[in-house]
């Protein structure tokens, strides 16, 4: 009987732990699959899923007349998986790749790696090397062809400072909130319209997800979100004026800016030299940059907002429309020019050295004579000059919105007194009067000057975006049409009058209107052409056409070019010309 109660007893016992075994075996089930399904089950997932994103084809950039300035291409980048890191053989694969092995190390060692992003480890693959990659996929785990979209400019280096170009993205803007959810390999707009506009022109990518094998290959497709491209954007420039001022440049330094008088669109802004933008388009090189910004022509300055000159002679419509306006001279007074003026010690000369002879308002300003102006700016004084530069736009920012813009500077009594701790002098506002001493613009604001003399007073603010409706003005010159007539009237004879200076931009089918302004660097009294180029005057020409409706206002600038009628005012001619050769053009068809 004890045995058999022994027996029992151990019969119970066993029973007991098999029953405390199974319910601990029941208890960690439901803990996994119930507590902890969701996730492991995520866990999972992650192990056979890959999400691949579809890039979204960015807008087309047009001209006001619909030609197409860029287009989109694809390029190939072989890329790796992050999961598949552990079982990369770097040697082997920089060796596929054609790849410095440290290289693939540094870019698969970075910190916080997405898991979710490929690490690009080539990018612009030709097709040879595409083909290479996917015979031997099956050796390196991981490693996937990534397509991704590319800009090609059209044009080259014609625009290139107003289209803009693409690169990745700048160590401040990985940080921004703004670009939170652009993939760090991605390009996005970092210059002129593409940077303007690069959330419209960016579009929303898309993405895949795939189920893949142990070996990162793809078993089938699961779920698909097609990328939605970005919008097309239609600029205001019109790329025959654009093509035909950059060409008429030939290599020289300089700028154009072309605007609508009526609307301020943008009808050309060059800055010369230029650069290809294509360089950028798929990762410009550390040399190709070091080369560009290191060149001394600089190219990748924007000289049409960004450097200030003296304005030269064409500063004297300013002059003449304050001393117009206050009543200090009219149509028939007349100024006796003898090559020059004498005040205390020095004189101040006319670039006529042998003088105009008594001049009218008119022909001072057909002939530019420089004594005429400096009546003019003594009569008026330099309060009064600074004023009526404001109304007309000079001193401050256009307001463009298309980059860095520097204001140029307007001096007057309290400008010097703040900026030297002195008194100003009748002789400084003698040399602001004709454009020169401490006044300085920029081409983009002598263009918004013309434009706003053309139009009738009206300021607009430039704008690149072609106008679906005419925009407002944003302000308006308190000055009368007859002053603007009385100035308007001279300009056309600086082009088409004996003896005016700006003949050489003269069209025999449009008329034209426009002023010459030649800056001087240095006070050297030599032939402009013997100097040195760095020491040579920089050369204006401001212009409006036609001059009975303008339906185009604009600046050039030739750095270092010497004249202004000889350097500046055939450019003039060929950017108007190409204008409006375009507009015959596509009336007749």
């Amino acid at each position: 009987m004890k045995t058999e109660g022994r027996a029992s007893e151990r019969i119970l016992l066993i029973s007991y732990i098999i029953i405390a075994l199974f319910s601990l075996l029941i208890l960690r089930l439901w803990h996994l699959q119930i507590l902890q399904g969701k996730e492991y089950r995520k866990l999972s997932e992650e192990n056979m899923l890959r999400i691949v994103r579809i890039p979204a084809p960015r807008g087309i950039i047009y001209d006001r007349n619909g030609i197409p300035l860029v287009k989109n291409s694809p390029y190939f980048c072989a890329s790796l998986i992050p999961e598949n890191l552990k079982k990369v053989d770097v040697n082997a694969l920089s060796g596929l790749l054609g790849i410095n092995s440290n290289e693939v190390t540094e870019k698969i060692s970075k910190k916080n790696l997405s898991p979710y992003e490929p690490i690009k480890l080539k990018e612009r693959l030709t097709f040879k090397e595409i083909a290479a990659i996917e015979a031997r996929q099956s050796d390196f785990p991981g490693l996937i062809i990534e397509v991704d979209i590319s800009r090609e400019y059209l044009y080259g280096n014609v625009g290139a400072h107003v289209i803009g170009y693409l690169g990745k993205l700048t160590p401040s803007q990985y940080k921004s909130p703004e670009f939170r959810d652009v993939p760090s390999e991605a390009f996005i707009g970092q210059w002129g319209a593409e940077l303007l506009f690069d959330k419209s022109l960016r579009g929303t990518p898309g993405e895949r997800i795939i189920e893949v094998d142990a070996l990162g290959r793809e078993i089938r497709l699961l779920q698909e979100k097609p990328s939605v491209k970005g919008e097309d954007l239609k600029m205001s420039i019109d790329i025959n004026l654009q093509k035909a001022a950059e060409d008429a440049f030939a290599g020289r330094a300089g700028a154009v800016v072309a605007l609508r008088p009526d609307t301020g669109e943008v009808l050309g802004l060059v800055s010369s030299p230029s650069f290809d933008p294509n360089l950028f388009a798929r990762g410009i090189s550390y040399k190709q940059w070091m080369e560009l910004s290191q060149d001394k022509k600089l190219p990748m300055l924007n000289r049409a907002l960004q450097s200030q000159y003296p304005p030269g002679s064409t500063f004297k419509i300013v002059t003449a429309i304050a001393a117009i306006e206050e009543g200090l001279i009219n149509t028939e007074t007349k100024v006796d020019c003898r090559g020059g003026i004498n005040y205390g010690k020095w004189r101040f000369g006319c670039w006529r050295k042998e003088g105009h002879g008594a001049v009218s308002l008119h022909r001072a300003l057909v002939e530019s004579c420089d004594v005429f102006f400096y009546e003019a700016g003594r009569r008026l004084g330099i309060d009064r000059i600074s004023d009526y530069a404001y109304k007309l736009g000079l001193g401050t920012s256009t307001g463009s919105g298309l980059g860095r813009e520097r204001s140029g500077v307007m001096p007057n009594t309290k400008w010097k007194y703040e900026k030297k701790r002195q008194t100003w002098y009748l002789g400084e506002t003698f040399n602001v009067a004709i454009g020169q001493g401490y006044v300085s613009a920029t081409p983009i604001q002598m263009a918004q000057l013309m434009s706003t003399v053309a139009n009738g007073g009206y300021i607009y603010r430039p704008t690149i975006l072609k106008a679906e409706t005419p925009p407002p003005p944003v302000g308006k010159a308190d000055i009368k049409p007859e002053t603007l007539e009385i100035v308007k009237r001279a300009l056309w004879g600086v082009v088409n009058e004996p003896g005016g200076t700006g003949g050489a931009a003269r069209l025999s089918t449009i008329s034209v209107g426009g002023k010459t302004g030649t800056a001087q660097v240095v006070g050297i009294r030599k032939a402009s052409h013997l100097l040195p180029e760095m020491f040579r005057d920089h050369a204006w020409f401001v212009a409006f056409a036609p001059t009975e409706k303008p339906e185009v206002a604009l600046s050039v600038f030739v750095e270092h070019g010497g004249h202004g009628g000889g350097a500046a005012a055939p450019i003039a001619k060929l950017a108007i010309e190409g204008y409006f050769n375009n507009l015959k053009f596509k009336m007749q068809n």
